[in-house]
């Protein structure tokens, strides 16, 4: 008699292969190679933050909207900065077109909010380490989302946007490049 896998092997058997499906990847740089109007626009940047594209695939299953979170994990002395946050992304997006970030978020699919980074401002800000600090490394998380519009207050704080994404997460992807001046 061959023995036969158990329910929760095979529950977990499918989990495991949908949690390690879900990505996000962007067409638009690869590690450490940003074009220039990817940069942030401050003075001393050198560029325009202009967002990168990027493309997802494999949500899981039971998604209805995405959040977006951009970290710079080496700025501010590994305190880190808020370079985008972006929420309420419908299911229906498959990414982000380049230029989607800007400020009155007018290329980003309906619905969808922008909040405010480091900069103060809502919309993507580009790198811009400090010269000669190293490789900055901007880890890029999209939240698969169990519910269409996540609940945080006006004008939340990015470490609230974050915690309240991760809460109420089904699945999450990152990916991550680096960039030095």
């Amino acid at each position: 008699m061959i023995p036969r896998p158990s329910l929760v092997a095979c529950a977990f058997a499918v989990f495991a292969t949908q949690a390690f499906a879900f990505e996000i990847s962007s067409p638009s740089v690869s590690d450490g190679k940003w074009d220039a109007k990817y940069l942030g626009d401050k003075a001393g940047c050198g560029g325009q933050s202009v967002s990168i594209a990027l493309a997802w695939k494999d949500p899981p299953a039971g998604t209805k909207s995405y959040a977006l979170t951009m970290f710079d994990t080496d700025a501010n002395g590994g305190k880190g900065f808020w370079h985008w946050l972006a929420w309420d992304i419908p299911a229906s997006a498959k990414g982000l077109r380049e230029g989607a970030g800007a400020q009155a978020g007018k290329r980003m699919p309906k619905g969808s909010v922008l909040g405010k980074g480091g900069v103060g401002r809502a919309g993507y800000f580009g790198p811009c380490p400090p010269p000669g600090s190293g490789d900055h490394h901007y880890v890029f998380t999209l939240y698969a989302l169990g519910e269409k519009t996540l609940r945080i207050p006006a004008n939340p704080l990015p470490e609230m946007v974050s915690v309240a994404a991760k809460s109420s997460a089904l699945g999450q992807a990152t990916v991550t490049y680096t960039y030095r001046r």
